[in-house]
């Protein structure tokens, strides 16, 4: 059977026409809301004179959330600070906002260090034949384990090219640094000294090595000459200790001081002298820089009284030079430090020549500092002349293997000593065994003087080559004030 369906209730015609009319009511004053809400916009908008409304992501969101339940087609009707598809746009996002889990994520794999990146970028410029394994073995060794495609990595974002790339781009600054150590610079510069009879113009002949900075001074002289400067040239080629030694060539100025047997004696030993072009003082730079430090930290500030009183003032500065005084082209290092350093201890200030040179320093295992004039006590510790010798200056300790008259050297013959307190005890020779504490300047002083000859000495049975000295006779005298007991 059908069932039977049930009567729909309508409502009556008078409440019909009312609920119509209050709903055409409400419309009309909402579209009048609207309308004026607009307008009020309009003029909100002319004031900012057309500049950009910047919203915030709370603004955003509201107008998100209020846009889409309108949607495409009311929002065209009424939006007026955003268009539709901007604020459909924003509620998109905030959709995937809502579920973007970035947050919640783990983190990948670390970047490499900055520490790394920094180093491997050393290691690939000062090794331009370097590729990416062999960078790798060398992070390797240093303990940091890196892959090799993050090595690629890294060099491509520095700008660094692969390694057969990189070793065909050869610096002039690398060039010249490798080939520093097979040369050499001469240069002559003179000083007035005041002597008996006035004014003395001197010269003074020194040799720089360009990779060192060591600097040789080579003879002090009135007046050079061809058979000095003959002579100049068999010191510097000695064989023992010639300063020019393993040096292919040496650069010169067209001085004519340099003579032709000055650089025949060079060329026949395998040094080639390279003569500059004519006024071009900046070819030999760093002789010049070595003259202009001499003069201006040491003979602008003195008057030499006598040759004697200047060489001892250069000798003096030279070791200054070599020993404690830092160079900026070395890496502000010094070109051969006296001895290793003591971690421990007070810091001393070391003075030369009456306090025109100065260093700081630390203690050292072999005496250094505060001046090579005024020690604490020429004997030691007032114990008497016997006591141990105290010297605030770097020292040499010198051995002699023989026989000393009621022990002292008498000073009528030549002194031989060595460095090496094994190799002189082991001499073939009658008597006691004798150490003399020296200061190096002391020793550079005699060499200069022509007061003490220096020469390698190549042991066969230990195969270690050894320095000698030979101080000659009077000066031999003076070694008693060095004598250790």
């Amino acid at each position: 059977m059908r069932a039977k369906q049930q009567p729909q209730m309508t409502l009556p015609l008078p409440v019909q026409f009312l609920a119509a009319w209050i709903g055409v009511w409400l419309g009309r004053y909402q579209q009048e809301l609207i309308e004026y809400q607009r307008e009020e916009i309009r003029h909100l908008r002319e004031q900012l004179g057309g500049r950009r409304i910047r919203f915030t992501d709370a603004q955003r969101r509201r107008l998100a959330i209020l846009g889409h339940k309108l949607g495409g087609k009311g929002l065209r009707e009424v939006a007026t600070l955003a268009t539709p598809d901007t604020i459909l746009r924003w509620y998109r996002e905030l959709v995937a906002q809502k579920y973007d889990g970035h947050a919640k994520r783990n983190p990948g794999r670390p970047r490499t260090g900055a520490e790394i990146v920094q180093l491997l970028v050393r290691m690939a410029t000062e090794n331009p034949g370097w590729g990416y394994t062999r960078l790798r073995g060398a992070l390797q060794n240093l303990g940091h384990e890196v892959g090799r495609n993050t090595i690629k990595r890294i060099l491509h974002e520095q700008g660094l090219d692969p390694a057969p790339t990189r070793a065909r781009r050869y610096s002039w600054a690398t060039f010249i640094r490798a080939h520093l150590s097979a040369i050499a610079a001469a240069d002559f510069f003179t000083v007035e000294v005041m002597g008996l009879l006035g004014l003395a113009r001197t010269y003074v002949f020194f040799v720089i090595d360009l990779a060192s900075r060591k600097v040789e001074v080579a003879g002090i002289c009135g007046q050079p000459d061809g058979p000095w400067m003959e002579q100049m040239a068999r010191n510097l080629l000695d064989a023992v200790n010639g300063f020019l030694r393993g040096k292919r060539y040496l650069i010169v100025d067209r001085d004519p001081l340099y003579t032709r047997e000055f650089r025949d004696a060079l060329t026949r030993e395998g040094t080639k002298v390279l003569l500059l072009p004519a006024r071009s003082p900046n070819l030999n730079a760093f002789a010049e820089r070595f003259v202009l430090s001499v003069r201006s930290e040491c003979l602008s500030r003195m008057i030499p009284l006598g040759e004697r009183h200047l060489r001892r003032a250069i000798s003096e500065y030279v070791a200054h030079y070599h020993h404690e005084r830092n160079h900026q082209g070395l890496a502000n290092a010094l070109p051969a430090p006296a001895a290793a350093a003591n971690e421990d201890g007070p810091v001393h200030r070391s003075q030369r020549l009456g306090g025109l040179t100065t260093a700081t320093a630390p203690p050292h295992d072999v005496g250094i500092v505060p001046s090579p004039y005024s020690a604490l006590s020429s004997f030691g510790t007032g114990r008497g002349p016997s006591a141990t010798p105290q010297f605030t200056e770097p020292t040499i300790d010198l051995y002699h293997k023989g026989d000393l008259l009621n022990g002292q050297v008498s000073g009528s013959r030549p002194l031989s000593l060595g460095a090496d307190v094994e190799s002189v005890a082991a001499l073939n020779r009658p008597g006691q065994l004798w150490a003399f504490r020296v200061p190096v300047r002391v020793l550079e002083e005699w060499r200069l003087n022509g007061q003490a000859e220096t020469w390698k000495d190549y042991d066969n049975v230990t195969g270690v080559e050894n320095t000698e000295y030979r101080v000659l006779a009077p000066t031999s005298q003076q070694l008693n004030q060095y004598k250790v007991p």
